[in-house]
């Protein structure tokens, strides 16, 4: 117990607390300090150093070390430092904002400019270094600062810098009493020596740069917060203005001086020099920002005013193919806007332009020539084996309205779709805005789904036999293309129905590419649009084997007199084909029933046979007979002309024509006449029963034409009236044995004004019944409804197929409220309930 009692000797300090270690450590620190500065740091023995500074830092003395060590850089600034900087900045200070002399060039502010950098440059690393090795000398006074979350050594020396030259006062500058801060002076050179550069002039860029590391290194305070660099807080903001005031002003110039091509290549160069400035002249933090400021003052500012130059702007742009300016553009516009709006509207309204002056261009053509028609496509069916008209028949002059039309069309949007892969690297909103222009203008043309439908029905027809597949694949493409673009579907199906019906009938196309074509409008339409159409393909199929069928079983019943006639047939389906197709068109001056037509006795009894065979399996099918469609070969034979002992009627000719049904019934009529013997238009009439129309189409054909004139004609005229009388024309004579007999105006595919009314007034019918189909199948699932809810739906489900008017879904919700398919709900008369 004795031994824990025992008193322990009190520990010493390693050092002595008299003043004269502290102040001895200090001189020794003092004089390192200033050999240091004085560049002499070799001869220094760092380890003493570190020493001395442990030993103060040790005996808590650390805090007036950290004062002594200010004290001195302070001291050592104002004698040393500051004297050199004040005759560096007077010597060299350049003619800048902060000093008028306007007499200076930019040769001479470019040298005085960058000798008072220099010198700037020279002070900052030697005051670096030097403060670098000092921090190091006071490592330990370094970590108690840290440990005591106090400004480093470093820190507030190297702050030095700052609170002592760049905030320097030169005062009595060119007699002004205003002090003039040194850090306004170097930053007003950087920016000026930066405009020289971008005027063309040759700066040194790595001297810049040193300059902004400099501020980037510094802080507004000693605790150095990363968002209070100088660079950030003084620099970049004046330099992000100088910018602005000289891009604003050289866009004035260039709006004054240049055109919209020199404009956009201009801003694309500005703006690689600032990204490329960014990385040699000041810091890559700034990138954005400054371009931002190219963006502001020389793409949105007056990008409007560029965009409408006469000669140069946009419309110069597209109508001339200048797909570098507009790749520029495109690529100028994307940086200040994701939308493109700008780049969209003028481009939609520029599509919107070009469209209607293809209508206009349409409008103000004469297409009576067949050189305004254009000589590359024949002119109708009716002109084969005919020489060259000098003027076009109506329907012939429409349907090259039609092809012209389809063919510009198609040119602008080549162009458009070109310029899209090449300038607007396929961008899905431009792409999207274009495609909507396109849409509009193509439907507010009233007569685009029959024009559309023709040029696929003339390509069809004339272009793709015995070409290439490749050439196929680009027709269905071009079709399908077009067709997307209508908003008027159901119209276009109408019309497109009847022309196919027509090809597939006169076998006037390539069945593969027909059923091709089909398919994709299948994939990109659906199924209820091309069901008709494949419809009428299966009937074709149908047919091609029924006919083969009952030949086989004509030569199986060994019937000689119906060997003598062969006969092609085609069985359609009602629902599948077009109105005018199945003889069921609009009969005009009370024209008997097509079906009552009086065929001859031996067509009369092949008819008959064909109805039993095709009967043989088929119970209860009705066959209904339509002349006005089909088509005849006949074999005609013409006697030598008595009295004619040279020359073509001096011999017996023999001739094979192919003329339509009709032609074939009016001919045969002349089989059982004497020689001399005629018969009168009513006489003819009354024997066949053809409809008045018709039969004056048929006899024009075979009367009036010089190369198809089988029958003579009293009087002979052009037009064929009721009062006119017909004979067999003896002295018909043509070099060819096979002859086409064009049946006049029959292969019009162009519907006249009245006919076109007639189709509209057709499909509105269909569609009042498609729309009441929607109404009661919304109705029937939704039980209620507002009339704003039903309206809109109604809208979205028919889309696809058109877009139905307001007023017609309001007067058929009012037919369906009067057949009692629905109900007024109570209370509110704007709301409907559904009737089961």
């Amino acid at each position: 117990m004795a031994s824990r009692n025992r008193p322990r000797p009190i520990r010493r300090p390693l050092i002595n607390k008299e003043a004269g270690g502290f102040d001895q450590c200090w001189a020794t620190l003092q004089s390192a300090m200033t050999d240091i500065h004085n560049k002499n740091a070799s001869k220094l023995s760092f380890e003493n150093l570190y020493r001395a500074s442990y030993k103060i830092t040790l005996v808590k003395r650390g805090e007036d070390l950290f004062n002594k060590v200010k004290e001195f850089e302070t001291e050592w600034f104002h004698n040393h430092i500051i004297p050199g900087v004040d005759e560096l900045v007077r010597n060299n200070l350049p003619s800048i904002a902060l000093i008028q002399m306007t007499t200076s060039s930019s040769h001479e502010r470019r040298e005085a400019g960058e000798r008072l950098l220099r010198g700037i440059r020279k002070i900052w690393e030697d005051h670096n270094t030097s403060m670098n090795l000092i921090a190091d000398m006071l490592m330990y006074l370094e970590r108690s600062c840290a440990e005591t979350k106090q400004a480093s050594v470093y820190a507030t020396t190297i702050g030095l810098f700052r609170d002592h030259i760049l905030k320097y006062g030169l005062k009595d500058v060119d007699g002004s009493d205003q002090p003039f801060i040194i850090m306004d002076v170097v930053i007003a050179v950087v920016l000026d020596l930066i405009n020289m550069d971008r005027d063309g002039d040759i700066v040194d860029r790595n001297l810049l740069r040193d300059i902004t590391g400099m501020l980037e290194q510094l802080y507004e305070t000693d605790e150095e917060k990363e968002n209070e660099k100088l660079y950030t807080t003084i620099f970049e903001p004046r330099f992000l203005t100088a910018s602005e005031v000289f891009y604003k002003a050289e866009c004035e110039k260039l709006l004054r001086e240049s055109d919209a091509g020199s404009w956009l290549r201009h801003t694309r160069r500005r703006l690689l020099e600032e990204e490329e400035r960014c990385v040699t002249s000041v810091s890559n933090f700034t990138k954005d920002n400054i371009t931002g400021v190219v963006e502001k003052e020389l793409v949105l500012a007056k990008m409007d005013d560029f965009l409408a130059m006469e000669g140069s702007g946009l419309k110069a742009m597209v109508d001339n193919d200048r797909e570098e300016d507009l790749g520029i553009l495109y690529q100028l516009i994307a940086r200040i806007d994701k939308s493109k709006s700008t780049l969209k509207t003028n481009l939609q309204s520029r599509v919107m332009e070009l469209g209607l002056e293809i209508e206009q261009t349409l409008k103000n053509t004469d297409f009576s020539t067949p050189t305004a028609a254009g000589a590359s496509r024949e002119a109708e069916d009716g002109t084969e084996g005919a020489d060259k008209p000098k003027a076009l028949s109506p329907a012939a002059q429409q349907t090259a309205a039609a092809i012209k039309w389809v063919d510009d069309v198609l040119k602008l949007k080549s162009k458009f779709d070109t310029l899209l892969e090449n300038c607007f690297s396929n961008d899905l909103v431009i792409q999207s805005a274009i495609t909507k222009s396109f849409a509009d203008f193509i439907n507010m043309f009233e007569r685009s789904s029959e024009f559309v439908s023709l040029f696929i029905d003339d390509s069809l027809k004339r272009g793709l036999k015995g070409k290439s597949d490749e050439d196929a694949e680009f027709v269905l493409q071009k079709a399908i293309v077009l067709v997307r673009y209508l908003s008027d579907r159901d119209l276009f199906e109408r019309y497109y129905q009847k022309h196919l019906g027509r090809r597939l009938l006169h076998n006037k196309s390539e069945i593969h590419i027909e059923k091709e074509l089909v398919r994709r409008m299948r994939a990109e339409l659906g199924n209820h649009f091309t069901a008709k159409f494949e419809g009428m393909f299966k009937d074709m199929e149908l047919s091609k084997d029924l006919s083969t069928n009952y030949k086989d079983h004509i030569r199986n019943l060994g019937d000689d007199d119906r060997k003598s006639t062969e006969l092609a047939i085609h069985v359609l389906t009602t629902n599948f084909w077009p109105t005018d197709v199945m003889g069921r068109g609009v009969l005009q001056d009370g024209d008997a029933s097509r079906a009552d037509c009086i065929f001859p006795p031996s067509i009369k009894r092949l008819q008959e046979s064909f109805y039993k065979f095709y009967c043989q399996d088929r119970s209860g099918r009705v066959l209904t007979w339509v002349p006005s469609t089909g088509s005849a070969d006949i074999k005609c034979y013409f006697p030598k002309v008595p009295g004619k002992d040279s020359g073509p009627l001096s011999k017996d000719r023999r001739y094979e024509l192919n003329v339509s049904t009709y032609g074939m019934i009016v001919l045969m009529l002349f089989n059982d006449l004497s020689d001399g013997e005629s018969l009168s238009f009513e006489e003819i009439q009354l024997k066949t029963n053809i409809p008045v129309s018709d039969l004056t189409k048929t006899l024009t054909s075979l009367s009036v034409p010089p190369k198809f004139r089988v029958l003579a004609k009293e009087p002979l005229a052009k037009s064929v009236k009721a009062t006119d009388k017909f004979s067999f024309n003896a002295q018909f004579v043509s070099k060819q044995i096979k002859i086409r007999v064009p049946v006049i105006s029959s292969t019009s595919k162009v519907e006249g004004s009245e006919e076109r009314k007639e189709t509209e007034r057709k499909n509105d019918q269909t569609r009042a019944h498609v729309v009441d189909a929607a109404i009661v199948r919304i109705m029937k699932q939704r039980k209620e409804l507002s009339h704003t809810q039903l309206t809109t739906e109604v809208i979205s489900q028919l889309s696809g197929r058109f877009k139905p008017d307001i007023s017609l879904i309001k007067k058929r919700i009012e037919d369906l409220l009067a057949r009692e398919y629905l109900e007024r709900m109570e209370g509110d008369t704007a709301a409907y309930r559904y009737l089961a």
